[in-house]
């Protein structure tokens, strides 16, 4: 301000002056004849009328600039110095009138004409910020609907719950009026809803579901409503038997098997020839000169104890490690087996299966993503209902699986419902590890009944089997037995005995064979051995004598010769299965959407997260009455400043910076690091690992957008700095997307239980690095700026930068400002693309992680 705008007075005696407060209001001072008489009145022009003394301007006292630097008002100027037009008012015509802002627009420091309020604001006159409103209802709004649904599904799931509970126990009453014996007898039979005959009570219930396997020679199978089925089962011959009546499940299973198939057997011939495995770094081979055929339809065991390279025989065979030897031949030609994964089920002894899924969900996933895609998806759904029918799995179909620490289904169930995860992909041979572990004799011998069925289809199943009942033994066709990672037999399970007699064992009368066997391969056989050599060495050098004479497959037929044409139609049936790689990325997204809703606790916590820290973030910035920013006024009024605050800004950004990183770290770990294993066994069956990682992520924005509508929300109600609402939103959620990216890459490299705190801790060393302390110019002349600038935080920091000083260009000095602090202004689209690209970027870190760690587990 200038002495021509002040209003100058001249009295005779200069006994009057003419003071006026920067903001237009002149104070007369009346009865003083000279300056030093009327003293300094600091922070005020003071125009005097004789040309001695000149208007000038009065610096504040020591002691009141020390009061205002602890915070405390000095009179009359109070904590801001110089007052230009106060908050509240508005100063126009060069600053020499100041009216109160009118109501319907606000009036910051220093303006010379109100803003209008934005729609939905609240703002009676004086008003000197913009308390919008609206978001803050728009959100209720939408915390009612997700409330209300939430409660109503609460309601329809009980009531659901109490009418199944009415319907079991009115089948029980009429079961028990017919009697227990018709249903062990499987004379009676229900309809379940979908209209397939099936049983309502699992075999870990009061009744038994499945039939015990009651002798070594059984012919029937656990599907006994086909009857007997012969391992050279032919599928056309037997569906074209139709006599008009309704056809079993079983039937119709495997008409949809055929139809996948396109061939009258569905198993896989396996031939290996001296195979062997060496980790990396041991010089000790853990198997060794393992050779042998497993013919296709049938059921064969891979026995022996532990430590015998059970495990990794199967894994080596499957192609799941490296650093192999030997030769493995499918269908009798070489190459390498995981090139058939599409049509190899692998089963883990861990039941790897969704819990916020149903048991239909689980297993129509896998059949979506790894059927034909020629299939619609009618055929899809018809083929996994009758699949579930099959596995007894219909009166719980859509249960949740739950997790082992809290199920909902019974062991064997959960056992079944990983089976079926891979039946659904309608494979042509089935490798399993330990199915029966964990679960009691009734149940293994439910889940062995179902393998046995499956073999007799034509299938190839493979098991890992420890220990089994003597039921559960007999029922295999045929043996791999290990020890110390060498073959000690390789046959027809009836060979067994006589192998071992032979060789001077004794098997007691009315003792489990299986028992016997396990004694005698994990070195304990001199039991029943007291006289010879009775060691694992003697058992392994035996076989291997056998093996080089040709009699150690004697017991089994030749390996029929596969034709060309064979062989191209195994090809083509390899190459047509799978969905395309878009609609895994749908099949992906649909059912993280589905498991994310399903975790509402989680869900509900991430949102609640975001709105308390917006609002603690906003508490903290209240007393700033949405002033962030002071610097040196525009010429001519630059003499005025002598207080000025280029932090504000930036700290405010850090506090959003390191809020969102609380809020969206440990969520963002979460979403990758507990499904490694899910991953790994998609991946390793075929699964497009890029449809998978972009499902999640695409999965993760609905998520993303609510916890940073719950946050800015609160933040802006109540700091209403001046970047407008919808820029702070997208800013916001762009560092949400960065820290949601940040995490991926930490839940990668990390187990799931350390993930978390590691996560917070990245999160809040780039939120530090946001260029405030130590500034970017600072940062500049250490020549490590790019550090800065690789972390979200310091793009955050300008975005708010430019759109919170921007709008005062008229008043300050901005472009000082920008120079002191480093940042660049008008650049706000620049810096949500750059968010936008580093939180991309950690994605594809992410994936590349995900891709290419643990490898070995995705074979």
């Amino acid at each position: 301000m200038t002495s021509q705008n002040a209003t100058l007075g001249a009295q005779a005696g200069n006994e009057t002056q003419v003071c006026v407060i920067p903001g237009g209001v002149p104070i007369t001072i009346q009865n003083a004849t000279s300056w030093s008489q009327v003293g300094c009145l600091e922070g005020f022009y003071c125009a005097n009328n004789s040309a001695q003394h000149l208007p000038q301007y009065c610096p504040p006292m020591p002691s009141c600039q020390d009061l205002r630097l602890s915070g405390t008002p000095c009179p009359p100027q109070g904590l801001f110095e110089p007052v230009l037009c106060d908050p509240g008012y508005y100063c126009p015509n060069g600053g020499t009138q100041k009216i109160q802002c009118p109501s319907g627009s606000y009036c910051p420091h220093g303006v010379a004409s109100p803003i209008k309020c934005t729609v939905g604001s609240r703002c009676p006159a004086g008003s000197q910020r913009d308390m919008n409103f609206l978001p803050l209802g728009i959100l209720l709004l939408v915390d009612i609907i997700l409330i209300t649904a939430t409660v109503m599904e609460k309601l329809r799931s009980r009531y659901k719950k109490s009418n199944f509970h009415q319907k079991r126990e009115s089948r029980r009453s009429a079961f028990m009026a017919k009697g227990a014996g018709r249903f062990r007898n499987r004379d009676y039979q229900e309809i379940d809803e979908r209209g397939h005959p099936g049983f309502q009570e699992d075999v870990e219930n009061d009744f038994q579901m499945e039939p015990r396997i009651m002798g070594p020679r059984r012919a029937k199978t656990g599907f006994e409503q086909i009857g007997e089925l012969e391992a050279d089962f032919v599928l056309h011959e037997e569906l074209n038997k139709d006599d008009g009546g309704q056809k079993t499940d079983l039937h119709l299973f495997v008409q949809s098997l055929s139809k996948c198939l396109g061939a009258t057997k569905f198993g896989l011939s396996f031939e290996f020839q001296d195979l062997g495995f060496k980790p990396p770094k041991s010089n000790k081979k853990i198997l060794d000169q393992v050779s042998g055929t497993i013919h296709a339809g049938s059921l064969w065991g891979v026995m022996g104890a532990s430590g015998a390279g059970k495990s990794t025989f199967v894994n080596v065979l499957m192609g799941k490690q490296a650093h192999t030897g030997g030769v493995t031949k499918v269908n009798g030609v070489a190459g390498k087996i995981a090139k058939y994964k599409k049509i190899i089920g692998y089963v883990p002894q861990d039941d790897i299966v969704l819990p916020e899924l149903t048991v239909r969900e689980n297993i129509l996933h896998s059949a979506r993503i790894r059927l034909p895609s020629n299939w619609s998806d009618s055929e899809i759904q018809h083929h996994v209902d009758i699949l579930i029918s099959c596995l007894q799995l219909s009166h719980v179909k859509d249960s949740l699986v739950g997790s082992t620490a809290a199920p909902v289904i019974s062991g064997g169930q959960r056992k079944r419902v990983s089976i079926g995860m891979e039946l659904a992909a309608a494979p042509m041979a089935v490798f399993l590890d330990e199915p029966t572990s964990g679960l009691d004799a009734t149940a293994a011998a439910s889940i062995m009944s179902t393998l046995k069925a499956l073999s007799r289809l034509g299938m190839t199943i493979v098991t890992i089997i420890h220990q089994p009942r003597q039921e559960i033994f007999e029922s295999l066709d045929s043996l791999v037995l290990l020890g110390q990672g060498r073959m000690i037999y390789c046959g027809p399970e009836t060979g067994i005995q006589p192998h071992f007699q032979g060789l001077g064992f004794d098997f007691p009368d009315h003792t489990n064979p299986a028992d016997v066997m396990g004694d005698i391969i994990a070195g304990e056989g001199r039991h029943y051995k007291p006289k010879g050599d009775a060691s694992v060495q003697y058992l392994i050098d035996y076989w291997a004598s056998k093996q080089q004479d040709g009699s150690a497959n004697e017991n089994f037929a030749k390996t029929a010769t596969i034709s060309m044409a064979e062989n191209n139609a195994l090809s083509a049936t390899v190459k047509a299965r799978g969905a395309p790689w878009f609609k895994q990325i749908y099949f992906c997204f649909q059912r993280s959407l589905v498991q994310q809703y399903r975790m509402k606790s989680s869900f509900y916590f991430e949102l609640g997260v975001g709105a308390m820290a917006g609002f603690l973030i906003g508490l903290a910035e209240l007393n700033q009455k949405g002033q962030n920013f002071r610097g040196i006024f525009n010429s001519p009024y630059d003499l005025l400043s002598v207080s000025i605050d280029y932090s504000s800004v930036p700290q405010m950004a850090l506090l959003v910076g390191l809020a969102i990183g609380l809020t969206a770290s440990a969520p963002g770990v979460k979403i990758f690091g507990e499904e490694k294993l899910v991953y790994w066994r998609e991946a390793a069956a075929g699964h497009n690992r890029f449809a998978y990682y972009i499902g999640k992520v695409v999965s993760t924005i609905p998520r993303m957008v609510l916890a940073n509508f719950h946050f800015t929300t609160m933040f802006m109600l109540l700091s209403t700095p001046r970047i407008p609402y919808l820029s702070a939103f997208i800013a916001n959620l762009l560092y949400f997307y960065c820290i949601y990216g940040l995490a991926s890459i930490i839940s990668m490299v990390t187990r799931r239980e350390d993930g978390p705190l590691l996560a917070v801790m990245m999160s809040l060393i780039v939120g530090v690095l946001n260029g405030m302390s130590p500034t970017l110019k600072k940062v500049r002349s250490w020549h490590i700026v790019w550090i800065w600038r690789a972390s979200p935080g310091t793009w955050l920091a300008e975005a708010y930068f430019t759109e919170n000083i921007s709008p005062l260009r008229y008043l300050y000095q901005i472009d000082m400002a920008k120079q002191t602090a480093g940042y660049l202004l008008n650049m706000f689209g620049d810096d949500l693309l750059m968010m936008l690209a580093i939180g991309t970027a950690y994605r594809i870190v992410a994936f590349l992680g995900l891709r290419f760690m643990w490898r070995n587990k995705q074979r």
